[in-house]
């Protein structure tokens, strides 16, 4: 395509003439981004020919990663990064009158994921092509993303995200590759002729999976891997054939809207039962077109259908494609012939299960009338596998009720997505040490204890590419000027910085530049929020899902606690400090809402107070993104991981934070145990409760919040100016919700508990930040040490061993 800046230059301004008809002295930066997005596209599309050529030649196994979140974020300077055509293009650009950072801006984050779980599945398949694996995934292409984020007088209000408004110019569409996937109906096994049984299935709804690939293009060589996703479109033969029944066109554009809503929006409300239906719906729909998707990829090879798991490996990510393992049963027998045995001993072979969570609500679970009225097939070998489990556990602990209710896949009215996720799959693992301990030793010990071998951990990583190379080029560039590039391919050499440690020279030099990003961000806040705020102040930040178990409810309590110390103390000085909220709450979820609410209204008055604003404000940035978040954590300086000690498997948050400088303000929660480890008690912030010591009160009971209340002043007046009247209240009960659920509802997530422990932590923050030598050797030390926890390593783990794959990819 080219090589140098002139050949680039002339290329794309032939584009912009050829495709839009533009010049470049008439072109708008849309139009300069859809030329530049076409011509790096073309150049992605002849190595990902080659790859996939490469892959079907060489017969090697191929991973599919199922999930139904992909959050990819922008990708225009990402595959420029990776294809080392960054530098290039920027100089290119900048000489015919463009600013590659503009252009980016206008690409819309893709909607297709809404947190960590997404961001993890997009950062393991930049990772998998960079290293040279064959490794797709597998999502569905939403129409409309989780929701746009507006606040109205301190309220979220949920909007359409309509990411797709304008051109995705990274897809491709391919109707050739398109498959039918089947709800509801009746079916009826028959015995044929040679005296097998055979599936009839009649009267369903059908709908058609058409297949938009996005190429994932490896770091610094010419691998290109697949994201493929899935968008429901009503069959011509379908929906003809319902109309002419209904002799109703009305009732025929009703039902084809209905078949098409199931690609509409990420995770439908299922507060109620259309919704429910729907999300199932979109879960079956995933895994049906994708496992259909991937045996016709090994039918390909023409090789025989035991040799299937040496081929291919099925990975759930959480437990929303569960399906994969009945589905992959369905057409192996129905489809191929199989019996069931060698169909089991296929599907556990290939399948491979990720939990992310400890939460209850969070391990899916459903009614068995919907599964058995929307799936009928599935249900049937959903309870043909729970059948002959409970008989091996049966034959195993004969007369032992208890343990096989237990571990049941379908009981007491419900089919349990994360036991039929453990019993079809050969592996299973968590996360982060902390969290695989969890479910070994507590939430799933009962299943740990039947298949010991199956259980191991992965702890989560991030691409250091996107979240410092790519996010934070002053810092990168610091970094390899001073140990070389060689950390870019092999992360764990960021150790090299140690040297460095006490070196004045060069821990000023990294100050410089998080100083420079912190002016950076208090314009774009400016810009985008209207907030003024110091960019000498400590910027501490908690950006993530908002979730009882998260604690922003503990941040914005301990912010009215520091509101109160400046107000009713004028000798009381604090360092002063930003804190930066980003945080999208569920539509459903009314309590998240609140603390929402809750936060702005803290901000409105801290901000507007100017007895304390000159030391303190607050900033809830909306709609937050993955490019909200590159432009934020590369500016910070103290990351607040704050969850319930026990709840968050693993965070990611926290690495990307890490690996630009911040320091972790944290409970030893998920991978904050493995960030202590490597740092050491000096360089990162650890408060409150203990996981063992939170899992022993939910246990016991032994925690009463009221006694906190009553024990504790600084408590009991921040929580009754949510009631009475004060600065945040003005008398009426708008945070009524909130105090009920600390005092009456005994604080679920042990907020006030860790308060006193967290008032402390933030003190000592705020001494330290004062020493910048000493802040910034902490800070160095942090970045030292976050190569563990690039992505990079988790993906060598899981290839070598649950995927047993070797890299296949085209490598330079």
């Amino acid at each position: 395509m080219f090589s140098n800046k002139e050949d680039f230059k002339q290329a794309f301004s032939e584009r912009l003439q050829t495709d839009l008809g533009k010049k470049i002295e008439s072109a708008s930066e849309v139009d300069a981004y859809r030329a530049l997005g076409s011509l790096v596209k073309d150049e992605m599309n002849r190595n990902w020919l080659k790859t996939m050529r490469q892959y079907e030649e060489s017969k090697e196994k191929q991973v599919y990663y199922f999930s139904m979140e992909f959050l990819i974020g922008r990708l225009l300077g990402n595959n420029l990064l990776n294809m080392q055509l960054l530098s290039l293009v920027k100089e290119g650009l900048n000489e015919l009158g463009f600013s590659l950072t503009e252009l980016e801006e206008e690409e819309n984050d893709a909607g297709l994921g809404n947190g960590g779980l997404g961001r993890l599945a997009a950062c393991f398949l930049d990772s998998l092509a960079s290293l040279g694996y064959a490794g797709h995934g597998y999502g569905i292409r939403y129409k409309y993303g989780m929701f746009d984020q507006r606040i109205i007088d301190g309220y979220q209000v949920e909007l359409p995200d309509r990411w797709l408004a304008r051109e995705f110019v990274w897809e491709v569409r391919r109707p050739d590759e398109a498959v039918e996937v089947r709800f509801g109906g009746e079916v009826d096994m028959v015995r044929a002729q040679d005296g097998r049984l055979e599936c009839h299935h009649d009267h369903y709804e059908q709908v058609r999976a058409v297949p938009y690939d996005v190429p994932v293009a490896g770091y610094d060589n010419d691998t290109v891997n697949t994201l493929r996703l899935w968008s429901a479109e009503a069959t011509d033969h379908d929906t003809l054939v319902k109309a002419s029944k209904d002799d109703d066109f009305n009732n025929f554009l009703e039902h084809k809207r209905s078949l098409e809503e199931i690609s509409e929006f990420l995770y439908p409300d299922d507060s109620h039962e259309d919704g429910r239906r729907l999300r199932l719906k979109q879960e079956y729909f995933l895994v049906s077109a994708g496992v259909q998707s991937a045996v016709r990829n090994f039918g390909r090879l023409n090789l025989p259908l035991a040799s299937f798991p040496e081929h291919a490996a099925l990975h759930i990510n959480d437990t929303h494609p569960a399906l994969v393992i009945p589905e992959l049963m369905r057409i192996l027998m129905d489809n191929h012939g199989l019996g069931w045995e060698e169909a089991w001993e296929i599907t556990q072979a290939s399948v491979s299960y990720t939990n992310h969570t400890t939460l209850s609500e969070a391990l899916e679970t459903w009614p068995v009338g919907l599964v058995r009225s929307l799936l009928p097939r599935i249900y049937m070998i959903i309870e043909e596998i729970n059948e002959r489990f409970c008989q091996y556990l049966w034959e195993k602990h004969p007369g032992d009720f208890d343990r096989i209710a237990s571990l049941a896949i379908v009981a007491d009215g419900s089919v349990k997505m994360a036991h039929l996720s453990i019993v079809g799959s050969h592996s299973i693992n968590g996360v982060a040490k902390l969290h695989t301990e969890i479910l070994k030793k507590r939430e799933m010990k009962i299943f740990y204890d039947t298949f010991p071998e199956r259980f191991n951990n992965k702890t989560n990583g991030i691409t250091h590419r996107r979240w410092l190379l790519h996010a934070n080029e002053p810092l990168s560039k610091l970094i390899t000027d001073s140990i070389g590039d060689q950390w870019i391919q092999e992360p764990e050499r960021l150790e090299d910085l140690m040297q460095y440690k006490n070196d004045r020279s060069f821990l000023k030099e990294l100050n410089g530049i998080k100083q420079h990003k912190k002016e950076e961000l208090a314009a774009f806040i400016k810009e985008y929020a209207g907030v003024q705020i110091d960019p000498a102040s400590i910027f501490d930040v908690q950006i993530k899902r908002l979730h009882g178990y998260k604690r922003q409810l503990l941040n914005a309590l301990h912010i009215m606690h520091l509101y109160n110390q400046l107000k009713t103390d004028r000798r009381y000085k604090m360092t002063p400090r930003t804190f930066i909220f980003g945080a999208k709450a569920a539509p459903s979820y009314h309590f998240a809402k609140k603390v929402i609410k809750l936060i702005h209204t803290v901000a409105d008055v801290v901000n507007n107070d100017p007895a304390v604003n000159q030391q303190m404000k607050v900033v809830f940035l909306p709609n937050y993104s993955v490019s909200l978040a590159e432009k934020i954590i590369p500016a910070t300086n103290v990351s607040e991981q704050i969850s319930t000690a026990s709840k968050e498997a693993s965070g990611t948050g926290n690495m990307k934070f890490m690996m630009n400088g911040a320091l972790t303000l944290g409970t030893m929660d998920g991978a904050n145990v493995e960030i202590h480890e490597l740092v050491g008690d000096d360089h990162i912030y650890t408060f409150g409760l203990s996981s063992d010591e939170v899992l022993e009160y939910y246990k016991n009971g032994y925690y009463l919040s009221r006694q906190v209340y009553e024990q504790d002043d600084r408590v009991r007046h921040t929580l009754d100016q949510l009631i009475h009247y004060s600065p945040f209240s003005k008398g009426e009960t708008e945070f009524q919700d909130i105090y009920d659920n600390l005092i009456t509802f005994n604080d679920e997530y042990f907020v006030l508990k860790d308060f006193a422990s967290y008032i402390d932590t933030q003190a000592r923050i705020g001494k330290d930040y004062k020493d910048s030598n000493l802040w910034n050797k902490k800070s160095l030390i942090n970045i030292a040490r976050s190569g563990k926890f690039s992505s990079d390593r988790t993906i060598q783990e899981y290839a070598s061993d649950i995927w047993k794959i070797q890299p296949t990819g085209i490598l330079k």
